[in-house]
């Protein structure tokens, strides 16, 4: 209620459109049971009793099958507390949250409850105890994981499926069930590996089913009971199953991913349509934002390859990183009437606070057009709380220039300008994880390159190697999982990428007129020239990192500094 009243006394002022803007936190509540340790447990709890209510039906499929006894639940409390050891010591970075956790979980749990179901159907089939053993949907969970999160988690997904799967399936021999399901598991996340597109999903389910296939005829053979079972379903029913899976888990990925807010590389290719809305009124009413917009993703994905990281989501994010610019495009230089510059008109502190504005307009427009969530934590993060140099220094002169005209007696003492530094940084949070921090240093990076006069490898790198420091000086790399190592990567990535779209070009003399051959001119005089080859005085690392923190470059700051003779004695 009073933050209402307070909006509309603004609005009364003129100082409020009255309007707030959209945010795409889930609240309080929810970032808790996140990351709750109660969420932890209460997750583990759940997982188990639903694997022991497995285990009991597990008992019922086939008639004359012991029950449940105090020894397997002693046997499965062994595993799970392995598999809790597991997941806190070696997996702890990957399962970062109480929803993730909720997902692998749920993933195990739903895997053995297709088993249980697959092998109730081939008892009523009366199929053979091998045959039982080789149709259940080994590979299911394990793909799941691995598509979704990858093949370390796909790994431990099918482990203690394996492990668990034989104390559900009591009425399969333990050797048999064990490897079985570790062969087929881990085929499964074998063939996942940068899945993007859904037929790879098919062809991994495909694959499994013939190793499948191969292996039950083996395994029939070695168990001296191959002329028990019929060919057909010896050898089909393992390769069907396998398709059913692969089919089966590119259809259930969109809802996982919508339920657990998390997404596939498949899901971000899909993404990156340049068709969307978004992006075909950032290529009409900022053209200049539009192309900055996609060497940046050129740039943070080659440089994501080069150290592991998601490079479609980079792509992605790239893309919509700067869509905050259409609410005023014309205000950023890229998009800027060279004979207008509307920065002229305002204090340097009005010009960094419309600057500035572009990343939570960014927000708005991502929230009210659904994108996806990391694309919105990307433009939040990608200027992180960093200073919009140009204009704050621009600032600081300014009022020492009214100081000095204080000490002449011109202006009053009342008229000196307040500068604040955090009034010229960005709001923030700083990038949280590696494709939000690369994708920040690859915009600075392209901005700055802008300002290089014939750009060569030395002075390219010389400019990458000036912003990372700057930008680890001003803690803006602090708060990711970034390491030396590869930030050396990423800097040689951006080098490579940066050169290979500033290369040079060979500049030929003016042609010359048809002469007889007798007066031929010499070849030196049509010798090619490269372009971009001398070796004159790079730009100084205070104009670059002043380019690459600035919401404008330099070219339209100076304009602006020159078209003012003099500070306005009342700038704020």
């Amino acid at each position: 209620m009073f933050e209402s009243i307070r909006r509309a006394r603004l609005q009364r002022e003129g100082l409020s459109c009255g309007k707030t803007r959209r945010k795409h936190q889930e609240g309080d509540l929810l970032d808790e049971m996140r990351t709750h340790p109660a969420g932890t447990v209460v997750a583990y709890v759940l997982f188990f009793i639903g694997v022991f209510f497995l285990m009991r039906l597990g008992t019922q499929v086939e008639a004359g099958l012991p029950a449940v006894t105090f020894l397997h639940i002693l046997y499965a409390a062994a595993i799970g507390f392995a598999m809790v050891v597991h997941e806190r010591v070696v997996l702890r970075q990957l399962i970062c949250d109480n929803g993730v956790l909720l997902l692998v979980l749920g993933t195990i749990f739903t895997h053995l409850a297709l088993v249980v179901l697959m092998l109730d159907l081939s008892f009523s089939q009366s199929w053979g105890k091998t045959l039982k053993a080789i149709v259940l949907p080994h590979a299911f969970g394990p793909v799941v994981l691995s598509v979704i999160l990858g093949r370390r988690i796909g790994l431990f997904g099918a482990i203690y499926a394996t492990l668990f799967g034989v104390m559900v399936c009591i009425s399969i021999s333990a050797p048999t069930y064990m490897a079985t399901s570790a062969l087929l598991g881990f085929t499964g996340v074998l063939l996942t590996k940068r899945v993007r597109r859904r037929n790879r999903l098919f062809m991994a389910g495909l694959y499994v089913g013939l190793v499948a296939m191969a292996y039950s005829l083996l395994l029939h053979e070695a168990a001296g009971v191959i002329m028990e079972e019929k060919i057909g379903r010896m050898v089909g029913l393992p390769l069907l199953i396998g398709v059913v899976t692969g089919m089966a888990v590119g259809g259930l990925l969109p809802v996982m991913e919508s339920v657990f807010g998390v997404t596939t590389d498949v899901s971000w290719l899909e993404l990156g349509d340049l068709n969307h809305p978004l992006m075909r009124r950032l290529s009409i009413e900022a053209p200049g934002t539009y192309h900055h917009s996609l060497v940046v993703a050129n740039l943070a994905e080659a440089a994501a390859e080069n150290i592991a990281a998601s490079a479609s989501m980079c792509r992605v994010c790239a893309y919509f990183h700067d869509i905050g610019k259409l609410s005023k495009p014309e205000y950023f230089i890229e998009n800027m009437d060279p004979s207008d510059n509307p920065h002229e008109d305002l204090t340097p502190r009005m010009s960094a606070l419309v600057i500035i504005a572009h990343v939570k307009d960014g927000v708005d427009l991502a929230i009210k057009h659904n994108l996806n969530s990391r694309i919105i934590d990307v433009i939040e993060q990608h200027h992180g709380n960093s200073l919009a140099w140009f204009f704050y220094r621009q600032a600081i002169d300014q009022k020492a220039e009214v100081e000095r005209l204080v000490k002449q007696g011109k202006v009053k003492e009342g008229d000196v300008p307040q500068v604040s530094e955090e009034t010229f940084r960005y709001p923030g949070p700083r990038p949280q994880f590696k494709e939000s921090a690369i994708i920040s240093l690859a915009d600075a990076v392209e901005s700055a390159s802008r300002t290089l006069d014939k750009p060569n490898a030395s002075r390219i790198e010389t400019m990458i190697k000036d912003i990372v420091q700057a930008r680890m000086m001003d803690g803006q790399l602090d708060e990711c999982d970034l390491t030396i190592a590869e930030l050396a990567k990423i800097k040689a990535s951006f080098a490579k990428t940066l050169l290979s779209m500033m290369h040079g070009r060979i500049k030929y003399q003016k042609a010359v007129e048809s002469k007889p051959a007798h007066h031929a001119p010499a070849r030196d005089e049509t010798k090619p020239v490269l372009v971009g080859d001398d070796e004159t005085e790079s730009p100084s690392s205070e104009k670059i990192v002043e380019a690459s923190f600035s919401g404008a470059t330099a070219e339209a700051a100076l304009k602006k500094t020159r078209n003012r003779k003099s500070p306005p004695a009342s700038a704020a």
